[in-house]
């Protein structure tokens, strides 16, 4: 195999398989199930060894993707009409702490270790599974955590305190680089931005690598680049 015909295999093979992800969904690439998995790693498999077999033309390439990408979608499509299927192919939900006691059963069908549960746990934010009233295994793998009630975050609402509006930061300039976009979506110039990084004793946006805008706080947040303050 030539490096043209190599190169020309590599660009519709790379166009093929992102169009083929792209209309598969989000779920190949985020909150990926067992199913999800498998499908993508023969998708790229199909794709890989295709390229590199001389014996296989580029027609052959896009008829494996495309076909690939037809049955998967078709799967998909058969477990958002079909509840059962969803739990054959996408697996269920698994209750491993129920009422604050550790469902051993449950952990051990799921192949799951009291480490790995722990560590799972500390994600969310717990660091003992005894702060913890309810604990679901979720079909990728991740746990999602109803903690007791003497654990609880108190929100404003508990304190009858007034709701702020909340809204999203604004990414003003990421790796030393100025988001000219979000600048225009805030309503500022960069005029108005170098004044806001002169308030904080920066006279040249290239040594911030990172910088956003908290609308609420009306604050811009700094962090500089670590040449910028002697990290080494």
């Amino acid at each position: 195999m030539d490096l043209l015909e190599l190169s020309i295999e590599l660009i519709i093979g790379f166009i093929g398989l992102f169009i083929v992800t792209r209309l598969l969904g989000k779920t190949q690439i985020s909150q990926i199930t067992p199913f999800d998995f498998i499908s993508s790693l023969i998708l790229g498999e199909l794709l890989g060894n295709a390229i590199y077999d001389d014996k296989v033309s580029i027609f052959s390439i896009l008829y494996a993707l495309v076909l690939w990408g037809i049955m998967i979608y078709a799967i998909e499509l058969w477990t958002q009409k079909k509840m059962g299927a969803r739990g054959l192919l996408e697996g269920q939900p698994v209750i491993v702490i129920h009422k604050g006691k550790i469902l051993y059963q449950p952990l051990k069908k799921s192949k799951l270790d009291l480490n790995q549960l722990q560590g799972l746990i500390r994600q969310k934010g717990f660091f003992s599974l005894y702060d913890v009233e309810y604990a679901i295994l979720e079909t990728n793998g991740t746990v999602s955590v109803l903690p007791k009630s003497q654990n609880d975050i108190v929100n404003r609402e508990d304190l009858n305190l007034p709701v702020k509006q909340q809204s999203l930061p604004i990414t003003l300039i990421i790796d030393r680089e100025i988001v000219h976009d979000n600048l225009i979506e805030l309503g500022k110039d960069v005029k108005w931005l170098k004044y806001q990084l002169q308030q904080q004793n920066i006279g040249d946006y290239s040594i911030v690598l990172h910088a956003e805008w908290r609308i609420a706080e009306e604050r811009l947040l700094v962090t500089r680049h670590a040449s910028a303050i002697g990290v080494k």
